[in-house]
């Protein structure tokens, strides 16, 4: 799948005149379908278990006095939505035919961009919550478990606007052609430059810089308060534990959003001719199918947010898992005994 801002790869672009007055033919890019359906196979299983178990362990049995457990609840749901969107998804790429439907297409094309800014959003505010709390205790006892949804909320209304021009931009592609969808459909063309320029700023502004400054900051004042000398015992370790989490939302961006949104800058250089460069627009054509496979890898190492970074999560997963293990033998050991 294509960002909505990009051209189908798939379409052949005109050649492009270099400094040197070479012909620079685009290439056509013809392995990302089964790599996307590779990719979304691979991800669809690991990815349901996790984040379905995650849910339903963090809504039932995680207090909700634990800090940052709403924003790991919204966390979840973003990620659910969309691993249940990848069926149809790994039915395109492998079939090359869209039978579902035009309101579908839409729906599963914009659940992939609500999935990656929710999360982009709700990393950042984990990430906020950990070092304002590690640095004011105090507050950390005042807040309420409504500040956490408010700020949730506030979070889906904006990235649910956000995202909205993304199927809006696919739509005119879709209404040309039933059976296509994703990758495959066309983008409705912005007359004007500047104010392509100027969106393409602002999405990598809001979208990628800004939270990356955010958590890098976070991440960097934590650890330097690990530093500090006479740290008492417990303190050491709630300071040990706000680093875990701040670090594993440091490494999902960078493992899955970093890419993506880095290739989106080059790309958009490339579309408006500002990058010549053969080697460098044919590179970063080929490297826009990865980048955009590995954003969707945040379905499966979210969950591993949940589970290294709370004690109370894990304790929850060992105890049912055990319930789950005695009851089996328990069953076991009473068939047997009826045979007798």
């Amino acid at each position: 799948m294509t960002h909505p801002l990009y051209p189908a790869l798939n379409v052949s672009s005109s050649p492009v005149m270099t400094q040197s007055n070479r012909t620079c033919p685009d290439p056509v890019i013809t392995f990302k379908y089964s790599l996307y359906a590779t990719t979304y196979t691979i991800i669809f299983v690991p990815g349901l278990l996790a984040n379905s178990t995650a849910l339903w362990v963090l809504c039932r049995f995680i207090s909700k006095k634990n800090k940052a457990v709403i924003f790991m609840i919204n966390l979840a749901m973003a990620d659910l939505a969309h691993v249940l969107s990848l069926p149809l998804r790994i039915y395109y790429y492998i079939n090359h035919t869209w039978p579902f439907g035009r309101f579908l297409c839409l729906l599963c094309f914009y659940l992939k961009y609500l999935n990656m800014y929710a999360s982009i959003c709700f990393l950042t505010c984990i990430s906020i919550q950990r070092y304002l709390f590690l640095y004011q205790p105090f507050k950390a006892k005042d807040w309420k478990r409504r500040y956490d949804a408010a700020i949730s909320a506030a979070v889906w209304l904006f990235v649910g606007a956000a995202c909205s021009p993304f199927p809006i931009m696919r739509n005119y592609g879709l209404a040309n052609s039933t059976n296509t969808c994703f990758a495959d459909l066309e983008v409705r063309q912005i007359d004007s430059k500047v104010a392509t320029v100027l969106m393409t700023a602002a999405a990598e502004l809001f979208g990628f810089v800004g939270p990356l400054i955010i958590i890098l900051f976070c991440t960097w004042k934590t650890k330097v308060s690990l530093r500090g000398f006479q740290i008492p015992p417990q303190n050491g370790n709630e300071r040990q534990k706000a680093l875990r989490m701040v670090s594993m939302c440091a490494i999902v961006f960078f493992v899955c959003f970093a890419p993506y949104h880095i290739n989106f800058f080059f790309y958009m250089m490339v579309k408006e001719n500002v990058i010549t460069d053969c080697f460098l627009r044919s590179f970063t054509l080929y490297t826009q199918p990865f980048c955009l496979s590995l954003a969707s890898l945040d379905c499966c190492l979210d969950p591993i947010l949940y589970f290294f970074m709370n004690s109370e999560f894990q304790d929850q997963i060992s105890r049912h898992s055990s319930m789950v293990i005695r009851s089996r033998l328990m069953s076991k050991e009473s068939a047997s005994s009826f045979k007798e």
